[in-house]
C-alpha cells in the first residue's frame, strides 16, 4: 500500500487500529523513561526528557501514550491524513503532553532526506513491513540512530501469521521472524533482549507477532 492508499484508510470518521497502544509495546516501554540514560548535551546539561522516534505512526496511538508517559516523542507516517489524525487526537489532550509530540510526514525509508538522524533513547518499528532489502536497509540507520543505552523495539506480523494465525499482510516477502530481524541487524551492534514469537488475541484466532527487543551498549 502506497500513502494514498493509507490517506484513504485513515480518512475513516474512527480510529483504525484504536486508541490504546498496542500490549507487546506496553509491556516492554512501560517505566523504560525511568532508566534510560540521559547523556549530557554541549552545554553539560542533561535533557528533560528521553526521546523516542515512532516509525510509521499512523494515527499517533503509540506517540501519544509515550508522550502521557513523559517521552518526547518524533512521530513520522507518510499518510499526511493520519498524521492530521493523530494531531486531531492529540488535541483532546493537556498541551503540557500535545507539545512533546512533534509530528512530521516523511518516507521511512528515506530518513535522512525528513532530516531525522537522533540519537534516541527509544525507537519503535511496530508493524512496519518492507521487502527484506529496504527492512535491513532501515534497521541499519535505526541502530545508529540509537543513543547508547537506547532500545530498538521490532514487531510485525510473523511470517507464520499468513498459515497459522490471523489477519495482518498476506504477502510472506514483506513478513519477517525474530531470527530475520537478528540477522538484519549489524553484527555486535546491539545486545539483543528479546526475540521470540508472541500471540495477540484478535476477534478471530489469536495472530502471531515477530517480537524483538535490543539495546545499545553504553559504550
Amino acid at each position: 500500500m502506497d500513502a494514498a492508499d493509507w490517506d484513504a484508510r485513515y480518512a475513516r470518521s474512527e480510529l483504525v487500529w484504536g486508541a490504546p497502544p498496542n500490549s507487546t509495546v506496553v509491556e516492554h516501554v512501560y517505566g523504560l523513561d525511568r532508566r534510560v540514560p540521559l547523556l549530557p548535551d554541549e552545554s553539560g546539561v542533561a535533557p528533560p526528557l528521553p526521546r523516542a522516534l515512532d516509525l510509521a505512526c499512523g494515527e499517533g496511538r503509540h506517540a501519544l501514550w509515550l508522550a502521557t508517559h513523559g517521552w518526547e516523542v518524533t512521530a513520522v507516517d507518510f499518510s499526511q491524513v493520519g498524521i492530521d489524525k493523530g494531531r486531531t487526537v492529540a488535541a483532546r489532550l493537556s498541551r503540557s503532553v500535545r507539545s512533546r509530540v512533534h509530528w512530521q510526514t516523511a518516507d521511512i525509508t528515506d530518513l535522512e532526506a525528513a532530516d531525522i538522524t537522533g540519537p534516541y533513547e527509544l525507537i519503535l518499528m511496530v508493524f512496519v513491513h518492507l521487502p527484506a532489502d529496504e527492512r535491513r536497509e532501515l534497521l541499519h540507520q535505526l541502530t545508529a540512530m540509537l543513543a547508547p543505552g537506547g532500545m530498538l523495539l521490532v514487531l510485525g506480523h510473523a511470517s507464520r501469521n499468513v498459515t497459522d494465525g490471523y489477519g495482518g499482510p498476506q504477502e510472506p516477502e514483506i513478513l519477517f521472524t525474530p531470527d530475520d530481524i537478528r540477522a538484519d541487524l549489524p553484527s555486535n551492534a546491539l545486545t539483543i533482549k528479546f526475540a521470540q514469537e508472541v500471540f495477540r488475541p484478535t476477534e478471530g484466532p489469536d495472530a502471531i507477532d515477530s517480537l524483538v527487543v535490543a539495546e545499545r551498549p553504553l559504550s
